[in-house]
């Protein structure tokens, strides 16, 4: 082919791609933005939603320009936020919800009631009138889900009972938006004219559809994935479950409610299904992309223009905004007899706007409350206070560290004596303890898990406070005097910091360790251990011998080929003690041919 005809031939493709053809440019950029951001965001300890807007702002209109049009990508990722309340819906049984019914329409009732309260000050001091104050101040109140809800997986809050109550004040907020868009229209210049019957009749669409869709999941769904699963075909599961929450959305945004509310009413009606699991895990891939995508279109709608002609305007309302609602969301957790460190992380971790403000804005705008430029101002407030949400969580935990675990009930290690000397109670450490107490043995434990401790003594027994990678608190628990000391910690840089100090202070004394693999082994037996053990070895060489019994092997050959497993590696860890990790390999297979190389040491552990 000539120069000409190739070049010819590549036009003809590149019109054809531009007409007909389906453009991935896109799709690879998005990828690409969050590949690159949210690693690096998280290494930094930014976490992942900074990186999301971070790298949203760049390839934004106001970035690299690579997207002129953040709001159809927003529209799309919405979808993601009503995914995550479906996964969140699942974990809520409704004896759970019927649970939790004080704190959604009690403890969130009032937040939401103070917030606005607060925050409509802010527009009426600065002399704006009551309508557009209201607006400004009551979508600043309607927290982010998506961002709390990321936040309190990462932080792992979701199932304690400080993240319960987070949930729920979201979920009020939630289901406050319709009578807040109501509320807009009545506002409208003109609105108030509306008559009582339209707005009756909103009312009864609403309750309708949220009818429907209980009466729907009560009787239909269950019945449909049990039919679906006798198909056993995954892809049709896989698409039933989307049809389920994007019908239940579609259901609730047709009776003028919250997309996102209607995903998490058709999560709870599912979550007492023998599907709950299934549907969890066909959902949560769409679930994790879409909520990205909805965080990166977040980033490209920070129109930078109107932060700059305005920046004093945006950090004052910022600064505000955040500021009074962070004392309302305090003030009401106190009076609802939170301690004083949960209400400044609840007040931390909501003090953002959040999606559904940017309805409330085009709808308020859509009815003439504000106009263009004021809802984009408004808009770049919100996304103004997202971005500094993750700065705000990483501040606060700088500033209020875990603190100093409660003492009460629990005695500190002091003056201890007792032949055995065991460090770290937990499920590897009780078992340790049984036999050397079945044979009378006198043993001292140490712990730092103060609850651990606690329940300990709930068994009959009696478990010292003491961390024992401090040489004072060793001395304390009489490990110079000790016949034997057992580490059975769950944590291997604490397990090897103790035998080195063990070994470089009491040499003389015998020292057992937990180990947790090949590697950790190794570094416990270069810090002079006299036997270490890892926890799983013997445990899954029961399992493996059981599994040879139930394949009707003699007993004879089973123990034959046990004892020659156990034979092998102990051989191949004394060579790995002087040439490596690697070193020994054809001793895992005995004598089949070795392929490749381990994934790594914890590959043969």
């Amino acid at each position: 082919m000539t120069t000409e005809a190739a070049s010819q031939a590549a036009s003809h493709a590149a019109e054809a791609a531009s007409h007909g053809g389906f453009n991935l440019v896109p799709i690879v950029v998005l990828l690409g933005a969050a590949v690159i951001a949210v690693p690096l965001f998280k290494r930094l300890g930014l976490g992942s939603v900074l990186g999301y807007l971070a790298a949203g702002l760049a390839i934004g209109p106001f970035g690299l320009g690579l997207f002129s049009d953040p709001q159809s990508i927003l529209h799309v990722a919405e979808l993601g936020v009503v995914m995550f309340l479906f996964i969140i819906g699942l974990e809520m049984q409704p004896s759970r919800l019927w649970s939790m019914r004080g704190e959604i329409f009690g403890l969130g009732l009032l937040q939401v009631a103070v917030c606005i309260g607060l925050l409509t000050c802010v527009g009426l001091a600065l002399g704006y009138p009551v309508p557009q104050s209201f607006v400004a101040g009551t979508g600043f109140v309607l927290t982010s889900t998506a961002i709390v809800m990321q936040m309190l997986e990462e932080r792992r809050a979701l199932g304690l009972p400080k993240g319960r109550r987070i949930v729920a004040i979201l979920l009020l907020e939630d289901l406050a938006i319709v009578p807040l868009l109501a509320l807009v229209a009545f506002l409208a210049p003109g609105g108030e004219n509306a008559t009582l019957a339209d707005r009756l009749t909103g009312v009864a669409i609403g309750l309708a559809s949220i009818t429907g869709l209980i009466l729907a999941g009560r009787y239909l769904l269950d019945p449909l994935f049990r039919l679906l699963g006798k198909a056993r075909a995954r892809e049709v599961m896989t698409a039933a479950a989307l049809f389920v929450v994007l019908g239940a959305a579609l259901a609730m945004q047709l009776g003028g409610l919250s997309m996102a509310m209607g995903a998490f009413l058709a999560g709870v009606l599912l979550s007492e299904s023998t599907f709950r699991h299934q549907l969890e895990a066909d959902v949560e891939p769409f679930r994790g992309i879409l909520l990205g995508l909805f965080f990166l279109g977040v980033g490209m709608s920070l129109d930078l223009s109107v932060i700059a002609a305005n920046w004093r305007l945006i950090a004052l309302a910022v600064v505000a905004y955040m500021v009074l609602k962070m004392l309302g969301i305090y003030a009401v957790a106190r009076l609802f007899r939170a301690s004083s460190r949960e209400a400044v992380e609840r007040a931390v971790l909501m003090a953002q706007g959040g999606e559904f403000a940017f309805v409330l804005y085009a709808a308020a705008t859509a009815v003439g409350i504000i106009d263009a430029e004021a809802n984009a101002i408004l808009t770049a407030t919100i996304i103004v206070s997202m971005a500094l949400t993750p700065l705000m969580i990483i501040l606060h935990d700088r500033l209020m560290p875990r603190p100093a675990p409660s003492m009460e009930g629990v005695e500190a290690a002091e003056n201890l004596s007792a032949s055995i000397l065991l460090i770290g109670f937990g499920r590897f450490g009780q078992i340790v303890s049984q036999p050397l107490l079945g044979n009378s043995c006198s043993i001292s434990i140490i712990e730092t898990d103060t609850d651990a401790i606690r329940n300990a003594q709930d068994f009959g027994f009696k478990v010292y406070y003491g961390d024992g990678a401090r040489l004072d608190i060793l001395h304390a628990a009489g490990a110079g005097e000790a016949r034997l000391v057992v580490i059975a910690v769950n944590d291997r840089e604490a397990s090897l910091k103790i035998a080195e100090l063990i070994k470089a202070e009491f040499p003389l004394v015998p020292v057992l360790a937990r180990s947790f693999d090949r590697e950790h082994a190794i570094e416990l037996i270069n810090a002079g251990v006299e036997w270490q053990i890892r926890e799983t070895f013997e445990s899954a060489l029961a399992l493996g011998e059981k599994a040879l019994e139930l394949l009707n092997v003699d007993e004879e050959e089973r123990e034959r080929v046990v004892e020659d497993i156990r034979r092998r590696d102990s051989d191949r860890l004394a060579i790995e003690i002087t040439d490596g990790i690697y070193a020994g390999r054809e001793l895992i297979h005995g004598n089949a041919p070795v392929k490749g190389t381990p994934a790594g040491p914890g590959a043969a552990s």
